[in-house]
């Protein structure tokens, strides 16, 4: 094992039709748009260029995808983890962010101000740190060699937001203040010592790409 500082990236998939219309995903098998496709490509090329040791990807085809374009670029193989899956939007995958508010006027705001609340029949970001947190774990006794050169998990913003809060060790209470990503964003975080202590360097970097809210 190594005592010097690893890089692990978060990268959030490209653009759905559902990201572009506002509807709740969650674990919904979604595809990318012709956008996301673009933003993929963009954000691949960019990130070859970090030489990465490994790509892992969430299942989830709308990840999958955006992963394998990074592999195409980058001339690695993608891996996939279930455990990488968005969040468990519960009863609320498939609505309007209009939808929900029509049914429960407030719960969407109260979901994004408290990690430990869940959808009905969903999961809380705490939830979804849970089962992610492992995978981390996993690589560091998988690789290790793994130093500068990063390794990329290719996921979904919920679960970047939860993994990277987790990882900080951010309180619990603190966890909302990582904001959103956008589509093809990324998150940079260096890990020091044999056990890593995280530190978060970038959030929400992007390749030059037209924006989501364009088109």
């Amino acid at each position: 094992m190594t005592d010097g500082v690893r890089r692990l990236v978060l990268l959030r998939h490209g653009q759905t039709e559902y990201n572009a219309t506002s509807r709740m995903q969650g674990q919904l098998d979604t595809e990318l748009s012709d956008l996301g496709r673009r933003q993929a490509l963009a954000a691949a090329q960019e990130l070859a260029a970090f030489e990465p040791l490994a790509i892992v990807s969430s299942d989830l085809r709308r990840a999958y995808d955006t992963a394998v374009a990074l592999g195409d670029s980058a001339g690695l193989p993608v891996a996939i983890d279930p455990r990488l899956r968005e969040t468990h939007l519960g009863e609320w995958q498939g609505l309007t962010h209009e939808d929900v508010d029509a049914v429960a006027p407030g719960a969407r705001a109260a979901w994004r101000a408290d990690a430990t609340w869940a959808p009905p029949q969903g999961e809380s970001r705490i939830d979804v740190a849970r089962r992610s947190v492992p995978v981390v774990r996993e690589l560091l006794d998988k690789y290790e060699q793994w130093g500068e050169q990063p390794i990329i998990l290719v996921a979904h913003g919920g679960l970047i937001a939860a993994l990277t809060a987790a990882l900080l060790d951010l309180p619990v209470d603190r966890w909302p203040v990582l904001g959103g990503l956008g589509n093809t964003g990324w998150v940079r975080l260096s890990g020091y010592g044999e056990e890593p202590a995280w530190r978060l360097d970038v959030w929400n970097a992007t390749a030059n790409v037209v924006p989501d809210d364009v088109l």
